[in-house]
């Protein structure tokens, strides 16, 4: 458990949460490109399932500070269950069955994977450990510029970490921005296996706002995990019907949860960053409620000031990531941050659901409304 809340970034503290909601008790916790070989994977995975009794269950993404950890972070490979939103209410429970998660150094797996942070000039070893692995796999990074041998790519690098081994990329911190990893091997059924994350280079001089955060979203096809589980269901990559989606890895309203989820937490007048990433295959027109936005970097890149003006929708490409800015000056209270195609806000047949959280103004968290959705998302503290 951390000292954390809120989506990842800078939020509040557990302790400024707790005094903003009056509560008085603990936080309760519920709970890659390569020749296609569908079968083999099936195959593998039934193995898997029945050599393993138990698999753990991810937790949400954390920030790693690779320049604390003197440059260098391990990936490791680790099968795991995944809750998207383990209760009753509003078209729950929802959840993916089986996931390839990455978890950093000593921490939980987690999918989407760790953020790793690191600074314009910082270069970084990451290690990508697949030990206990039981696929294939590979590591690429968007945005910066590398050599050939540090692609990711097994057709074009030759290289492949098959199970039970490691290997170690050398990537330089050479373009600031927000970008992207993952799983380049067999990519089409590795991401939808939660094989990816956030990779943050912060500029040099960097200038913080008030409040951080960073959300991936992703729609999912169920089928694929669920038939990698063992479970009677086919997939087909060329044929994808989603049926679930997430922000950081939850659908609404486990979003709102104060630590599993991602609410945007903020106090009147604060500066506010969300680096958005597209982790999935379709386009979200991503909306924040009664505030307007600007958006200061696409894809690693600055935008100049003369470019950037006010809106409220914002529309993420897959793998697009887009860093918006605002103010917190709407009349305090609670505001909604959706994916705009509206089938997307569902669990099932549920509305509302899915790709949804929310702009919380502190001032508000003491109220029977906020208590309401709290009960929904499965808080227990509040």
């Amino acid at each position: 458990m951390t000292d954390h809340v809120g989506a990842p970034g800078k939020g509040l503290s557990r302790r400024e949460f707790l005094a903003a909601t009056g509560a008085t008790g603990a936080i309760g916790v519920a709970g890659c490109s390569a020749p296609t070989n569908g079968g083999a994977d099936a195959a593998t995975e039934a193995s898997v399932t029945a050599q393993e009794n138990q698999l753990p269950t991810t937790s949400p993404p954390e920030v790693v500070n690779v320049d604390e950890q003197g440059g260098s972070v391990t990936l490791k490979t680790a099968p795991a269950t995944h809750d998207v939103h383990p209760l009753e209410t509003m078209g729950g429970p929802v959840e993916l069955p089986r996931v390839w998660a990455f978890q950093a150094d000593d921490r939980d797996p987690s999918v989407p994977g760790p953020i790793i942070r690191t600074t314009e000039g910082n270069d970084m070893e990451v290690t990508l450990d697949n030990t206990n692995g039981k696929h294939p796999h590979t590591v690429h990074f968007h945005g910066v510029q590398k050599t050939w041998e540090n692609d990711g790519v097994p057709t074009t690098t030759g290289i492949t970490v098959n199970p039970g081994e490691k290997h170690t990329y050398s990537i330089p911190a050479n373009v600031p921005g927000t970008h992207l990893y993952h799983c380049h091997f067999q990519t089409q059924r590795h991401i939808d296996m939660g094989m990816f994350g956030i990779f943050r280079v912060d500029p040099k001089g960097y200038e913080e706002a008030d409040k951080e955060y960073f959300m991936t979203v992703k729609e999912w096809d169920s089928s694929l995990n669920r038939m990698m589980a063992g479970e009677d269901a086919s997939y087909s990559p060329r044929n994808r019907n989603p049926d679930v989606f997430t922000v950081n890895g939850k659908s609404a309203p486990r979003t709102l949860h104060p630590e599993d989820g991602s609410p945007i937490i903020v106090s009147k007048g604060d500066t506010v960053r969300v680096h958005l990433v597209n982790g999935g295959y379709m386009s979200h027109p991503m909306h924040i409620h009664n505030h307007r936005f600007r958006r200061v970097e696409k894809d690693g890149g600055a935008i100049p000031e003369a470019a950037r003006h006010e809106m409220d929708v914002t529309n993420v490409a897959p793998a697009e990531r887009h860093t918006v800015e605002f103010t917190a000056d709407a009349q305090p209270g609670v505001y909604l941050m959706h994916c705009h195609k509206v089938n997307h806000v569902m669990n099932g047949t549920a509305y509302p659901g899915g790709m949804l959280t929310g702009v919380v103004y502190e001032s508000v968290m003491d109220t029977d409304i906020f208590a309401q959705l709290m009960e929904y998302a499965g808080y227990e503290g509040a």
